[in-house]
């Protein structure tokens, strides 16, 4: 990375250089180098560090941490982050109801959706907990047991 290429942040944003550690699913060297590959064209970023045995990726550098997470999760969709303080801000970041606009819909359905959202945020804090091989042994993914319950009209 060239020490001359500028990033414009936002005056609210951190701009000093952080480390951001993640849990990423790695079957491969093929899986390492594609994500050293997708990180090296993020600016900001000095150092990526790849522990295929740990299944951790270290990214050093002044950068947003959820950009960063989001150009791994491209490349590999199991990646979270490595601490699970940060991955239950992430959970929260996306629930929040500013970031979506929302459609107007009956009291009863909205009552449903509602404790059912509750629900699913509970069962993926928690599924987060579980280490990375507990998660290769599920039977059931993230996303079936979402449309299982988005669709059940049990709540």
């Amino acid at each position: 990375m060239g020490g001359d290429e500028l990033q414009i942040v936002p005056a609210g944003k951190n701009v000093e250089a952080q480390f951001v550690e993640m849990m990423v699913p790695l079957y491969s060297c093929g899986c390492e180098n594609k994500v050293k590959k997708a990180l090296a064209n993020l600016k900001g970023i000095y150092s990526v560090n790849v522990d295929f045995h740990q299944q951790k990726v270290t990214v050093w550098g002044i950068c947003d941490k959820h950009d960063v997470l989001c150009v791994v999760k491209k490349k590999r969709k199991g990646a979270r982050f490595w601490k699970s303080e940060d991955n239950a801000e992430l959970l929260l970041l996306q629930d929040c109801p500013h970031s979506t606009p929302s459609s107007p819909q009956p009291s009863s359905s909205l009552a449903k959706t509602s404790s059912s959202k509750r629900y699913l945020a509970i069962i993926k804090t928690q599924s987060l907990n579980l280490s990375l091989s507990m998660m290769k042994s599920r039977s059931l993914n993230w996303k079936a047991l979402k449309k299982a319950f988005t669709r059940s009209n049990s709540f």
